[in-house]
């Protein structure tokens, strides 16, 4: 379907309430910052208390990864990350609509890491995790190099088109997260691509790994899509500061990767990603549902 032809049927009746909702969000980016940052923090009391059934998943990942925390310390990051949430939607519409001077202040360190990999010609796997901070900070690396993203339709087919329409826009190139011919194309056409593998789905390319030291479903395709386009993987990891700048922070590309043994490739980026979790806990996604479908012999811990 055209782009042209997906839109007029998305004009339809039933689609009109999304589509306000979506130009609420436009009109919110007009807003100082000042502003956002305390609508935030409202929405997000208001998200904590209402959404349940998205509280809890939050709370099961946090008792899960961090056992050694009390109560009260999980229930303080829990809120924290609400306010992360929150926060992260007035930056996707920054991402989605903001012009390029009207950015928040961000710096990016490292960003030679990614010119040299990238200079080899074979593309860059831009190794990185779901945090609240995804969309400004692919924006951020958007503005400052050639990077292109893997992308998955939200449910919600306004928004999924509204998205895929915003990163085209500013990515260099945008491939469908089911596309590894699209993947490998990209990569070998030397497009550096944003790749977060910590949301793990049941593929051939999985196993149950550790994650926080907890068995979860986890992507082991990194190793085999950096041999097959000899594509370095080059990490990537942002955070948003106390002084609401961010912090881009681009790795060098990982040593003696991919090995013979795909199940400990995996784990060694999970244990990377994990590093960088710590750093800023509240901002990682945890809302999702990360130790769910793992089989027989595990316990349904949502």
């Amino acid at each position: 379907m055209s782009r042209a032809s997906e839109q007029t049927r998305l004009w339809m009746p039933r689609h009109w309430p999304a589509w306000v909702g979506m130009g609420v969000m436009r009109l919110a980016n007009l807003l100082p910052w000042p502003e956002k940052r305390l609508l935030a923090r409202g929405l997000a009391g208001i998200m904590f208390h209402v959404i349940g059934i998205r509280r809890r998943v939050v709370f099961t990942n946090l008792r899960l990864c961090f056992p050694e925390k009390s109560t009260a310390e999980i229930t303080a990051l829990a809120r924290a990350h609400f306010e992360s949430l929150a926060l992260g939607l007035f930056e996707v519409c920054a991402g989605w609509w903001a012009p390029a001077a009207e950015l928040p202040p961000h710096r990016i360190v490292g960003l030679e890491h990614l010119t040299a990999a990238a200079a080899r010609g074979r593309g860059v796997i831009l190794l990185t995790a779901h945090f609240t901070t995804l969309e400004i900070c692919g924006r951020f690396m958007a503005e400052a190099a050639r990077v292109g993203c893997l992308y998955r339709d939200p449910n919600n087919p306004v928004v999924a088109h509204l998205m895929r329409g915003q990163r085209e826009r500013h990515m260099a190139v945008a491939v469908h997260f089911d596309d590894l011919r699209g993947l490998v194309r990209a990569l070998r056409e030397g497009y550096a691509i944003w790749y977060a593998p910590d949301q793990g789905k049941r593929t051939k390319s999985s196993e149950i790994l550790p994650f926080f030291g907890v068995p979860a479903i986890t992507n082991t395709a990194t190793g085999k899509i950096a041999e097959m386009t000899g594509a370095p993987v080059v990490p990537y990891f942002a955070r948003r500061e106390a002084d609401h700048s961010y912090t881009l922070t681009v790795l060098p590309p990982l040593e003696s990767f991919p090995t013979a043994d795909a199940a400990a490739d995996a784990v060694r980026i999970n244990r990377l990603i994990e590093e960088h979790v710590r750093r800023a806990p509240e901002q990682y996604f945890w809302v999702h549902r990360r130790f769910k479908a793992r089989g027989p012999g595990y316990p349904d811990v949502y």
